[in-house]
């Protein structure tokens, strides 16, 4: 039987892990428990070591990205399963994504549906990553942002180097999977409300988060595929500009010829990312 860590990045998270933990060592009492306090102000550590986890501490708080990467290099087990640590994910449903696993896949997501959404702005928000990612990868994606996930710990430490200190590391390791060809599957499950402090993610925060996570998307897996896109509209833009510049005054404007050089350009820069990109997932087995 294969040797389970189950990782959870926490800061300030204290009155969670209370409800967490003790429900994660009757569920799954052989598993490798592991808490990353990120730099917490609170009884986050104290509490976790309190029930038995492994605490692994950073001196600040580095993010929760940084948090995931820090716990799978810390993690002994051949499968990891990500949390978190404030009540939303139950211990009870682990055992359907390591059930799913075990059918060939290499990573598995809890899907949430629009109950477990945080507001209504990040539910459409992550409706909008979802069909993104789905027409990027020409796979159904049922949720992109989900942090409750099992994977094949070999195969996850192969993108450590890919996955940012903050919050998009589901964006970046579910993206990285489905371009490296390592299959991932999804499982709905229920999110409880969160106990404790509210989200640490901040709504002014979210507008530039949005446009990060669109291009992050679009260049882990296919960056032609935005590029494309946004070149021919330059062009065409041109195009009809010039057509009614030349009916009308019967010459070829700057503004058509800045159109026509810009979707050259943007073009251009889509195919020398798109030979980034491959050059990234290159593996010399």
């Amino acid at each position: 039987m294969q040797r389970l860590s189950i990782i959870l990045p926490a800061k300030n998270e204290a009155e969670g892990l209370q409800r967490t933990l003790p429900a994660l060592r009757q569920a799954w009492p052989l598993a490798e428990v592991i808490v990353v306090d990120d730099g917490s102000t609170d009884a986050t550590a104290t509490i976790a070591a309190g029930h038995g986890a492994r605490v692994v501490s950073h001196p600040y708080s580095m993010g929760n990205g940084a948090a995931i990467k820090r716990g799978a290099r810390t993690a002994s087990g051949e499968i990891l399963v990500f949390m978190d640590a404030d009540g939303q994910h139950s211990a009870e449903h682990i055992g359907a994504l390591l059930a799913k696993l075990d059918e060939g896949y290499d990573m598995v997501v809890g899907a949430r549906d629009r109950s477990g959404q945080a507001n209504l702005h990040r539910g459409l928000a992550n409706g909008f990553y979802n069909r993104l990612a789905s027409h990027m990868t020409g796979h159904r994606i049922d949720d992109l942002t989900s942090g409750f996930r099992a994977v094949r710990a070999e195969r996850f430490r192969e993108f450590l180097h890919l996955l940012p200190n903050g919050f998009s590391y589901p964006t970046t390791s579910t993206m990285a999977f489905f371009r490296s060809a390592y299959p991932v599957a999804y499982v709905p499950i229920p999110v409880a409300r969160r106990v404790g402090t509210s989200s640490h993610i901040r709504p002014i925060k979210d507008g530039i988060r949005f446009l990060l996570i669109i291009f992050k998307i679009a260049t882990l897996y296919s960056p032609l595929k935005l590029f494309a896109p946004i070149a021919v509209c330059f062009f065409l833009t041109g195009l009809g500009y010039y057509g009614y510049t030349f009916a009308t005054m019967h010459r070829l404007t700057n503004m058509s010829t800045l159109l026509f050089s810009a979707a050259v350009i943007i073009f251009l820069i889509g195919l020398i990312s798109e030979q980034i990109t491959n050059l990234t997932y290159r593996r010399d087995d």
